[in-house]
């Protein structure tokens, strides 16, 4: 990239909404060429401008200033004003002048574009379900921004270029070779991360005495449910079909809250009575766990930031918490996910 600071003339009142603005290098270019015998023609054509285009800026300014810049000599073409040699000789003095200084700002103009495009480089969008490791391992990294979608939510921003990393679980075989099927289609990667532990959070001491999903359909508990695209609500629903429960029997199931803190947080409060979870959250807030199933996490994304070394550090780093906290177990081996993708 060429930078260069260049003096400009600016015309027009202090308040002006659209003020005449010259570039002074241009301008006393144009009248050196002219100065040194060369027509107004072939000045406008080493200019790039059209003939009708350098008279009117060169009115615009001889208007602004209230002097004559050319004398128009029939016969002889155009002639500088005594003004114009003026101009240009006060124009080179300036460049002298601050040739240095500008060479100087210059520098210091480059060196901070430079240390802005160190500071800014690109930040992968990650767009994840609800997870308190992924949450905490890319809050150890610099590269990435992430957003809280629902595992569905996630995969469609990834196949529609809406985000660079897609963070998705799945419970059931034949849905996770479906997904694999359609995002290798598109020339997605797909890396197991870990297994988690999805139950029913419920008080701690379990004062209402809930054992499963079909405790759900009593009158006196109070549900509260995740949203609709997330994976853990597809859980429940996948469960609920299994167990031949019609969800509008279920107080609150139309309650929802976007990730599992906050239905964590909804029980503690008292506001609900059950909710669907991962086990590491039940443990961090003290509430008792009752598990359904497990359950693998995979991220997705294109060969070439597969590719990428602070991806690679991102993935090292999921796994490496998924073997420290309650509830989870690292994945990394074929064996572990056979027949899944």
């Amino acid at each position: 990239m060429r930078i260069q600071i260049r003096p400009t003339l600016v015309f027009g009142s202090k308040n002006a909404k659209d003020p005449a603005i010259i570039d002074l290098v241009w301008l006393t270019s144009l009248l050196k060429d002219i100065d040194q015998g060369k027509t107004l023609m072939s000045a406008c054509k080493k200019a790039g401008l059209s003939y009708r285009n350098v008279w009117q800026k060169v009115n615009e300014v001889e208007t602004a200033l209230g002097f004559k810049l050319m004398e128009r000599v029939r016969g002889h073409g155009s002639q500088l004003s005594e003004y114009a040699k003026y101009l240009i000789q006060f124009t080179d003095d300036f460049d002298e002048k601050t040739r240095r200084l500008g060479q100087t700002s210059l520098a210091h103009l480059e060196e901070g574009f430079a240390l802005f495009r160190n500071t800014s480089e690109k930040r992968w969008r990650f767009a994840s379900s609800s997870d308190p490791i992924i949450q905490t391992a890319v809050l150890s990294a610099e590269k990435f921004e992430l957003s809280t979608a629902g595992s569905g939510e996630a995969l469609e921003r990834l196949l529609n270029y809406e985000t660079d990393i897609a963070g998705y679980h799945v419970s059931d075989l034949q849905a996770s070779k479906t997904i694999a099927k359609r995002l290798q289609k598109e020339g997605m990667q797909i890396f197991p991360v870990m297994k988690r532990v999805q139950g029913l959070m419920i008080a701690k001491g379990n004062p209402l005495n809930i054992t499963g999903v079909r405790d759900l359909l009593r009158s006196n508990i109070r549900f509260i449910n995740r949203q609709k695209s997330s994976g853990t609500r597809l859980l429940l629903d996948t469960v609920l079909t299994k167990e031949k429960i019609d969800p509008k029997k279920i107080r609150g199931y139309e309650q929802e809250e976007f990730t599992h803190t906050a239905i964590a947080t909804s029980i503690l409060a008292k506001k609900a009575d059950v909710g669907m979870g991962v086990k590491n959250i039940a443990i961090e807030n003290g509430l008792d766990f009752i598990q359904l199933k497990d359950e693998l996490f995979f991220l997705a994304m294109s060969d070439e930031l597969a590719l990428d070394k602070d991806v690679a550090k991102l993935i090292r780093k999921i796994r490496q918490l998924s073997e420290e906290i309650p509830g989870y177990k690292s994945l990394g081996l074929k064996r572990q996910i056979v027949g899944w993708i």
